[in-house]
């Protein structure tokens, strides 16, 4: 999700690890600056939440609040970097073995203590399967102690390798060496729940007045397909240093309906912008028009179990006719980059392979497009027909009606756009009820297994249920290696198996472009696209 991530508050190499005495992170306000009486920040969000609970989500709409509402033992600096959350320190030996020492002031929203049991209570909850986390695999992959074993029903939840050895000292054990651990912390399926809260209430403990939780701010209202509204937490740790009081997160599906809404005043920052106006509000409003990178890649999913998808000819085929240049260039416009690999170039220490299929033309592509397709037994007199499926979006819309057409026009397929609003999309892949759909995976922590590990066969997120064991074992093998540049060879190996089974079509790498207003101080250069609340504020205007 970002530029060139520099780690600040951890060292990715074996041995000793602690961190600094952190103070900074927090709405930093110049000296002289003129605050708005009014401290009130309006955000479009992209779509209706599916949950609050953070043991339970899958996408950005959700985890956007969740940052502001919960906190984990480190969080995510303006610039990506990995700094001390509810964790005040922390050190390892051996990359395997880690002791976090928790703050003393970390406070729920009821004024208790945030302890180091309300985290090992947490991380137990994360990886039950009656909790049916579909992120519960992100405790398996760092390998803690158990998660795989507690996934297959081999173990109970509690002989997790996470243990709080008093009210302050959590303890967590894998078992094998990832020097990356700590900057896998920052995510949502890593924080801690009020479990008071939770036996109380039961599925309505994140319904307003139920919620507790540890972050900047509380849950104060939540009007389905309307709005969710947050307040101050004046039991954080760090709210003398909040300046936003109150946060709204609206779900405007539409690109063109929210920038309408910012530009009549209604918006403080749009989630994205409408493509066909970027050019147009670049030239007139350049103050206003937001662009980083960002540690993702949008692709087309194929249903590998699913005839003929099940054929790496016909997924070649229809992978090589999608003009890369054309969707990143001309459809989308913001400086997305064609995209070839899963990983993108700008992800921490990952230079991706030489492809060959990545130096053919366009004009060779759709040439070797035809011939695989008419070797799996497509042709005029037997077009293709499938169906492609993606998530309610102007934006994702007009890269189906892009991607339809090059494969009409240079194979014949007839492609069949099904449209489905978020929570919908989400339970259709999961279910695997889809021929191709449409997809895209921002990166959890700055680092290329972020990315790969997705197409692993156990991942809970590998909804097109591809499987190859030379890639699971170079992904699981990469793990434990320390040497940044030993570790990008097994990741380069592995883009290789991707680019000759073609599972996924990668189509372009991600920028984040959006609209801000110029009264909104402390907006991040975050290349994760991680914002939070607390680091900003309202100008006078």
């Amino acid at each position: 999700m970002k530029l060139k991530k520099t780690v600040v508050a951890t060292s990715i190499l074996a041995g000793s690890l602690m961190t600094m005495p952190w103070q900074s992170w927090a709405a930093n306000v110049p000296a002289g600056t003129q605050l708005a009486r009014v401290q009130q920040l309006i955000k479009g969000n992209g779509a209706e939440p599916a949950t609050l609970d953070p043991h339970k989500t899958e996408g950005v709409p959700e985890s956007n609040i969740q940052r502001d509402l919960f906190e984990g033992l480190v969080v995510s600096g303006p610039n990506g970097e990995t700094l001390p959350g509810v964790a005040e320190t922390w050190e390892t030996k051996d990359n395997k073995h880690y002791v976090f020492h928790l703050r003393s002031d970390a406070r729920w929203s009821n004024g208790e203590p945030v302890t180091a049991h309300d985290f090992e209570y947490s991380f137990k909850r994360a990886i039950d399967p009656e909790t049916a986390s579909p992120y519960s695999w992100y405790l398996e992959i760092p390998t803690i102690i158990n998660a795989s074993a507690i996934l297959k029903g081999e173990q109970e939840p509690a002989a997790l390798g996470v243990k709080a050895l008093d009210e302050r000292t959590l303890e967590i054990r894998l078992e094998q060496p990832v020097p990356y651990f700590v900057t896998m912390l920052a995510h949502t399926t890593t924080y801690p729940v009020n479990q008071k809260s939770l036996e109380q209430f039961g599925d309505e403990w994140t319904r307003p007045g139920n919620m507790v939780s540890n972050g900047a701010y509380t849950l104060a209202d939540w009007v389905v397909n309307g709005k969710v509204e947050l307040v101050r937490n004046e039991q954080y740790w760090n709210n003398d240093k909040t300046v936003i009081d109150k946060v709204t997160y609206l779900p405007i599906a539409s690109q063109n309906a929210a920038m309408n809404r910012f530009l009549a005043g209604e918006l403080d920052m749009t989630y994205e912008m409408p493509i066909e106006h970027f050019k147009r509000l670049s030239k007139e409003q350049p103050e206003e028009v937001r662009i980083a990178g960002y540690v993702g890649t949008y692709y087309y999913q194929f249903n590998t179990r699913k005839a003929p998808f099940d054929d790496v000819r016909v997924r070649k085929a229809l992978s090589y006719a999608i003009d890369r240049k054309v969707i990143a260039n001309l459809v989308m416009g913001q400086g997305e980059k064609p995209g070839y690999t899963m990983t993108p170039e700008i992800v921490d220490g990952f230079t991706p392979p030489e492809l060959a299929w990545a130096t053919w033309s366009q004009q060779e592509l759709d040439a070797r497009a035809r011939a695989l397709l008419s070797e799996a037994g497509y042709g005029k007199n037997k077009p293709l027909k499938l169906e492609l499926l993606y998530n309610t979006s102007d934006n994702h819309k007009k890269v189906a009606v892009a991607v339809a057409s090059m494969w009409k026009k240079h194979l014949g397929v007839e492609a069949e756009l099904v449209n489905q609003e978020w929570k919908t999309y989400l339970d259709t892949k999961t279910q695997g009820n889809f021929d191709v759909a449409r997809a895209g995976w921002v990166a959890d922590y700055n680092e290329a297994s972020s990315m790969l590990d997705l197409l692993q066969t156990t991942h809970g997120n590998n909804d097109g249920k591809y499987s190859n064991l030379r890639y699971d074992e170079l992904m699981k093998s990469s793990r434990s290696i320390v040497d940044t540049v030993a570790r990008n060879d097994n990741y380069a190996q592995a883009e290789e198996i991707l680019a000759e089974d073609m599972p996924i079509a990668p189509i372009y790498q991600y920028v984040k472009a959006r609209l801000v207003q110029q009264h909104v101080g402390g907006y991040p250069n975050n290349p994760l696209d991680n914002l939070y609340s607390k680091d900003m504020y309202i100008l006078a205007h």
